[in-house]
């Protein structure tokens, strides 16, 4: 299975009582079915997956499944604190048709999961038994633990460890782990304001946040680096690089979901204890946005 191109983490729609929008689900994959991405993500970070149930997880997969394009790779978050449940919903997600699973970093009781040893033993423990290839999440912003680079290099070892999304947005890091592991693995950045030299460094593409709001930018990059056409790329990353460091470091998905209102899909609210962006805010992402409506 080849992981290239652009990935939007999907966001989760939900209507103003906080109940998941079905409709919207459908309204937001249709549209972006029109743009050349590779597939998409469901249930990761960007979904607001620790403010869903199982049961709202694994209907998210289901709609998002029915609304996409033939040809899309489709990723599962199936992240959870113990290899059984991440192995339940792996299995759940390759019975509605899924491609890949995406496995966060365990990290509640920290004294333990901050051991390269157990993060080691978890991960090799979901492959096992992973009817879907795996995808390994580092996400420490999130997380609060970074996966070792020789860690990440023995996993790529494992016959059913496909790849990894690194959104840690650590360049040198991610040049040494592209050198440590295994050829074939397939590593897809997930920091917005870096995708061109992440490409640059040897990412097979990237799963993407600001790919729900803007899709052709994000296509626009992985397209000109990879026709070469590389002042192109670099302009494009420029210009979205505003809007990402809004989400990334300040506003997170409140923002994300108002640039999403403002350019044609449908963000809606955030679920609580997440709150709309303020006046002031919705402001500064308009400025961000400017030139790149459409």
């Amino acid at each position: 299975m080849k992981l290239q191109g652009i990935f939007p983490a999907l966001a989760t729609p939900f209507d103003y009582q906080g109940k998941l929008y079905r409709t919207k689900v459908f309204h937001n994959v249709e549209k972006l079915n029109q743009v050349g991405l590779a597939g998409y993500t469901v249930c990761g970070s960007t979904g607001e997956t620790p403010l869903l149930s199982s049961d709202e997880r694994l209907e998210l997969m289901r709609w998002v499944k029915e609304a996409s394009a033939p040809g899309k790779i489709l990723i599962a978050g199936v992240g959870a604190e113990s290899v059984h449940e991440t192995v339940r919903m792996a299995k759940c997600a390759a019975e509605i048709g899924y491609d890949a699973a995406l496995v966060l970093t365990p990290f509640y009781y920290r004294n333990q999961m901050y051991r390269a040893d157990t993060q080691a033993l978890f991960f090799r423990a979901v492959a096992d038994q992973s009817p879907l290839p795996v995808l390994l999440y580092n996400i420490p912003q999130v997380t609060g633990y970074d996966l070792p680079v020789e860690t990440i290099a023995a996993l790529s070892q494992h016959p059913n460890v496909a790849g990894m999304k690194d959104s840690s947005g650590n360049m040198p890091k991610l040049d040494e782990t592209l050198k440590a592991v295994k050829p074939g693995f397939q590593v897809l950045t997930g920091s917005s304001a870096s995708i061109y030299e992440a490409l640059k460094l040897g990412a097979a593409g990237a799963i993407l946040a600001i790919a729900n709001a803007l899709p052709y930018a994000c296509v626009t990059i992985w397209e000109a680096f990879r026709t070469r056409e590389h002042e192109a790329a670099q302009d494009w990353q420029q210009r979205i690089t505003p809007l990402s460091r809004l989400m990334a470091a300040q506003y997170g998905i409140p923002a994300l979901k108002y640039a999403m209102d403002l350019n044609g899909y449908y963000g809606g609210p955030p679920r609580l204890p997440f709150v709309p962006v303020s006046a002031d805010v919705r402001r500064e992402i308009e400025r961000a946005l400017d030139g790149l409506r459409g």
